[in-house]
């Protein structure tokens, strides 16, 4: 599916907070130097600040705007610089404090891999921070009023000073690298949800979409067989009529074809309002198999019991597009044979149902349709269908239709 370009103004948007924060940390960083701290010093005619200092303040300041959109390259910015800065003895500056925004951002939107390198960076930095406090290079604090005593005593102090510094740096990376771990195991959680609910809903509409097909499929199915069966009844009845001379047995025959033809007609339109119940027609049913010239034995064995609306519409088609097989392909002087064989006791039980056609030219149509049709038809309520040839060649075809326990009563 294609998908609309982006609008000319959302890069411009969406990148709009992350230079704004670049901006600041710049802006900060210059006032610093140029602002703040030049009173204090004492720079010859014309001088200005060191190239170097103005360098951090743009690599900082670079490294804070990429902390989002590259987490990785703000990273890498922020350990150049210090690492620079640590063996050219370049001195610290306060906007150096963004390593936090980066550290968070590291943690809550980069890889997997910058994700563990920046948390090992957090001890790296603070041996960094101490090897900084030895060298004493604080001459950009100069202006803070006590602060020039405190470290100059602070250096003169053992090295637990140095590690309480080490720690207390620590702390501060790593209250906003773990604050990015919090809110990115948040955002995959939300994710992960959203992520779920999608896939129920696709699951639902493909099992919306399943059922449609199957109530499809059933649908061609009952059309199949209702029409199938018509016009093999009319088909058989048409040919008989053609050799009839006695204009009142003609006129029988006519009228039973016209007969078959308003039955199917009834039925087709039944199956395709959902109103079809079929059950109450297989008399007719047999009575138009004799109308068209086709002797029919039906054999009831056992006691018949009502069945539930399903089994019932299945047994009944299954009935009839026996029949169609066997006036399609059967021999017409032959003797078709329906029996059904209820069940007796208790317990899961079946309804069997054997349909046998004298063998004719064609056989029997036991690779079309209709045994397929008449085979899914018994799967989707847990019966099934077997094909046989009988040792006379008859053409044999039984079903097993399940009787529920408890049904019709």
């Amino acid at each position: 599916m294609a998908t609309s370009p982006p609008r000319p103004g959302a890069a411009v948007r969406d990148w709009a907070p992350d230079v704004a924060a670049g901006l600041c940390v710049l802006a900060i960083g210059l006032a610093e130097i140029a602002v703040v701290h030049r009173p204090l010093r004492t720079f010859a005619p014309g001088e200005s600040p060191r190239t170097s200092d103005v360098l951090v303040v743009l690599a900082f300041a670079l490294a804070c705007g990429l902390s989002r959109r590259a987490p990785s390259v703000a990273l890498a910015l922020v350990w150049g610089t210090g690492v620079v800065q640590v063996l050219t003895g370049s001195p610290l500056l306060t906007v150096q404090l963004t390593a936090l925004v980066v550290a968070f951002g590291c943690a809550r939107w980069g890889s997997p891999a910058t994700v563990a390198v920046s948390g090992l960076s957090i001890p790296l930095a603070c041996v960094l921070l101490m090897i900084a406090i030895r060298e004493g290079s604080f001459e950009f604090f100069e202006g803070v009023i006590l602060l020039p005593e405190l470290i100059d005593s602070a250096s003169r102090l053992s090295d637990r000073l140095l590690l309480g510094a080490a720690i207390l740096g620590a702390f501060m990376l790593t209250v906003p690298w773990l604050a990015g771990l919090l809110l990115r195991a948040v955002d995959r959680a939300r994710r992960s949800e959203m992520d779920r609910a999608l896939a129920d809903e696709r699951a639902e509409q493909a099992r919306e979409i399943a059922a449609l097909q199957e109530r499809q499929t059933r649908l061609a199915h009952d059309v199949h067989d209702v029409v199938g069966h018509s016009l093999a009844v009319i088909l058989a009845q048409a040919e008989s009529a053609q050799f009839l001379e006695d204009p009142e047995e003609l006129k029988r025959t006519l009228a039973t074809i016209a007969s078959s033809a308003r039955t199917s007609l009834r039925d087709v339109r039944g199956v395709l309002s959902g109103e079809a119940d079929p059950t109450h027609d297989l008399v007719d049913l047999l009575d138009g198999v004799r109308a068209a010239g086709r002797d029919v034995v039906v054999e009831e064995h056992g006691q018949p019991r009502p069945l539930p609306p399903d089994l019932r519409v299945v047994a009944h088609r299954v009935i009839q597009e026996m029949l169609t097989n066997a006036v399609k392909h059967g021999d017409p002087g032959g003797t078709i044979s329906v029996e059904r064989h209820w069940p007796t006791g208790s317990g899961a039980q079946h309804l069997v149902i054997r349909a046998a056609n004298p063998p004719g030219a064609g056989g029997g149509d036991e690779s079309g349709r209709g045994i397929d049709g008449m085979r899914r038809r018994l799967e989707s309520v847990g019966g099934h269908l077997e094909v046989t040839t009988g040792p006379d060649g008859r053409f044999v075809v039984t079903a097993w239709v399940p009787v529920r326990a408890g049904a019709g009563e």
